[in-house]
Parts: structure tokens; sequence; C-alpha cells
């Protein structure tokens, strides 16, 4: 808690180019529409495409003054599971009771309350593929709508033009996160 608002503190793990500074900020107009405040944080430096990079938002049901990196997260939101083997996650969550919501195809263990949705397959499956990457964020916003709540599904989908450009990858990514939304399982 910051002040007397509920906030939740997300923590987006990726790598350069995956796209988690902009989950970051779609997170954020999502809350807005659903009538939430928020703040999206980009935290990098001279990273390349492939580097680990780290992004946080924060979502409160009323405005939020503290303006800092997030270093322990209500939700961990992980785009490709092999950061997992790179950090220490006992160092990025707040309790037992965060959540993580993991690209993987499978559960896997972290002694936390933790998610999966085949994020990647998702992206095969619709062609969103540019530069060579899997487009794994949209997916993965679809996890985070329905395992945590703290935004809407329409919500999301409603926040793609914004960053997302193109009308024909709007709807792909759109497509994207409904397949998160439905797809994703664990706890």
């Amino acid at each position: 808690m910051i002040g007397m608002a509920k906030v939740t503190e997300f923590i987006i793990l990726g790598r350069g180019g995956q796209g988690g500074v902009t989950a970051a900020r779609i997170l954020v107009s999502a809350a807005l529409k659903d009538g939430k405040w928020g703040q999206a944080i980009p935290e990098f430096g001279a990273e390349r495409r492939g580097a680990v990079v780290k992004s946080y938002a924060r979502i409160a049901d009323e405005p939020v003054s503290l303006h800092s990196n997030i270093r322990r997260a209500d939700v961990l939101v992980v785009l490709v599971s092999n950061i997992l083997d790179l950090v220490n996650i006992d160092d990025l969550m707040k309790s037992r009771d965060s959540i993580i919501i993991v690209n993987s195809s499978a559960p896997i263990r972290t002694g936390y309350r933790t998610y999966y949705v085949d994020a990647t397959s998702i992206s095969e499956k619709l062609g969103l593929i540019i530069a060579g990457w899997h487009i794994v964020s949209t997916p993965l916003l679809g996890a985070v709508a329905k395992v945590t709540g703290v935004v809407s599904l329409d919500s999301i989908i409603k926040s793609l033009p914004e960053f997302v450009g193109r009308e024909n990858l709007v709807k792909l990514n759109a497509e994207a996160v409904k397949m998160g939304y439905e797809l994703v399982r664990g706890e």
C-alpha cells in the first residue's frame, strides 16, 4: 500500500526487443480506461536487442505519488522463461502470495503462485513475428487480465491501437490477448 490507495505493482522481465516496455505502457493505458490510475516506468540503459530488460507498472485505485522503480512486485511477468535462471526471484517478489505469470509451454515451480501460457506458440500461430522475434507480450497481457483482474480484457484490447500502430497488427495482437486470456493455466 502506498498512502491509502490500493496499489498493485508489476515487474515485467524480458529481453530487449520483446515488448516489455510497451507491455507496461499498454497495461497502464488499460487501467486508465478502467477508471484506475497508473504509472509505466522503463528501466534500461545501453542494452541491445536480446539483453535482459525490466519495466515496471503501478496500478492503483487512487493517484499514486511515489515515482520510482519497483523493487518487489505483487506480479512478475516473465516474457521468456530462461530469464528465471538469471535472476533471484525471491529478491523480486513482495511475498509468497505474489504472482508469477510466465511464457512457458509447461508448468514451472517457483515457490510462488505461478501461472503459465505458451505465448510463443500463440505468436507463432498468429504470425506475430517481427524482425525474427515472437511478440509474446500481448498474450501475456491477456493472461495478466485473467489471473489478476487488475485490468479488464476489453481495456487491454482497446489500448492496443495507441501502441501497436498498423491496423492489421492491432487485430492480430487483439487475438493474441484473447488467446492468452483463454489459455493461461496454473494455480
